[in-house]
């Protein structure tokens, strides 16, 4: 898992946050219906079978990589739109506005930011492994 997925899995659990796949099946069937497809539909441009639709929708089962990416492809939407809700990623609204601020920076001062929150990253994750292993 690269750094940067670790470092925002490692935040979310240490804020409470539910995994990504707890919304996943509503999720989908949200986005099946907005699209205005039946499950067969669906299954028939995913490439899955219907009845993997129907576990996947009734969280039963969970899909693959290769079949987020079919059912990704067949709604016409993003792998993060279908596997994480809006408050699932992305920063909360307390950062964003200085997240923004940031963007519009000098490319030298947007590194020398990343590089701090990097910094702040690695000694919170190196916080959390030392008190998981004293517990």
């Amino acid at each position: 898992m690269p750094a940067a997925a670790k470092s925002t899995a490692a935040l979310a659990a240490a804020a409470g946050a539910p995994p990504p796949t707890t919304h996943f099946p509503a999720r989908l069937i949200q986005i099946r219906r907005q699209a205005l497809m039946t499950q067969q539909a669906l299954a028939d441009a995913a490439g899955v079978h219907v009845n993997q639709i129907k576990r996947y929708e009734a969280g039963n089962a969970q899909p693959t990589l290769e079949a987020l990416v079919g059912l990704a492809r067949a709604l016409h939407v993003s792998l993060d739109q279908l596997v994480f809700g809006e408050t699932e990623r992305g920063p909360s609204d307390d950062l964003r506005l200085q997240f923004e601020a940031v963007s519009h920076m000098a490319d030298e001062d947007r590194r020398i930011v990343k590089a701090l929150l990097e910094g702040m990253i690695v000694k919170y994750q190196t916080k959390e492994m030392v008190g998981n292993l004293s517990s």
